[in-house]
């Protein structure tokens, strides 16, 4: 994989045991990358794509631990350090749902929520910051020398009645990943987020699973179609290459059109 675009290049995944994170851990190691998938609560689930990673000709290794708990995820930096020696790229991808109605909405939920989508992504992103900053360029062309992908939602911008320490959690993430993009632009390190829309994961499957509902969500995608993981993943992969080395502080959404508003579409 010499020739390939992340090459001698470390990456994090977290949260990539299934759907999102294992498709976009999966990419990076095609893409050449040595892999650790973090996953919290599925230890087959991660150890299956690291054999499936390590089939593929690549390298991972797979790390159990809890994003929102700072002592864990310093044992992860530890430990892929230690591994591989350096990490070159984060992908905050882990993220975790308890939908309620407000009226009926625990703290216990909206404070798990928070911890996982939020509080762990600035966790991750800090100590990845570390390791970038006490390595340095190894780039002799120049460019970044670490990556940043941060995960929110198309509901950090579209309300979500039902979800809203989800919507909250998201919007939070995209002022996080803007405010540490303009906090180390000057250290070269590039940070970026992703705003997927309806994708077909696990945690959806109800939906896409069922056509009624299926017709129904499709009103709400321009394009006419769900996206899949690998939609997610290909751009993640872009995002921490040499390629999108101009591209810092942006969100892009990869929603089929979805923050279109389609319902505008007849004139409103």
């Amino acid at each position: 994989m010499a020739d390939s675009p992340l090459a001698e290049k470390v990456a994090l995944v977290t949260g990539a045991a299934s759907g999102i994170g294992r498709a976009t851990a999966l990419a990076l190691a095609e893409a050449g990358a040595k892999v650790v998938v973090n996953d919290y609560g599925d230890e087959d689930a991660a150890g299956s794509a690291v054999e499936t990673i390590e089939r593929n000709g690549g390298a991972a290794f797979a790390h159990q631990g809890d994003v929102g708990d700072e002592d864990a995820v310093k044992e992860m930096f530890a430990r892929l350090t230690e591994r591989y020696g350096t990490l070159h790229i984060l992908v905050n991808n882990a993220g975790i749902q308890k939908d309620a109605g407000t009226l009926d909405m625990s703290v216990a939920d909206w404070q798990s929520v928070i911890r996982t989508n939020l509080q762990g992504q600035f966790l991750c992103a800090r100590e990845a910051a570390r390791v970038f900053c006490r390595r340095g360029s190894e780039n002799k062309n120049g460019g970044a020398i670490g990556s940043m992908v941060f995960m929110s939602s198309v509901h950090d911008q579209i309300p979500w009645a039902g979800h809203a320490n989800y919507a909250a959690s998201k919007g939070g993430v995209v002022m996080l990943m803007k405010s540490l993009a303009q906090e180390f632009g000057p250290h070269k390190i590039r940070v970026n987020a992703v705003s997927p829309g309806a994708i077909k994961t696990g945690i959806n499957k109800d939906v896409w699973e069922n056509e009624a509902r299926q017709s129904e969500l499709h009103k709400l995608i321009p394009y006419g179609r769900l996206g899949e993981p690998e939609d997610v993943a290909k751009a993640v992969v872009w995002l921490a290459s040499d390629a999108s080395d101009y591209v810092h502080g942006h969100v892009l959404y990869i929603d089929g059109g979805m923050m279109l508003y389609p319902g505008f579409r007849e004139g409103g």
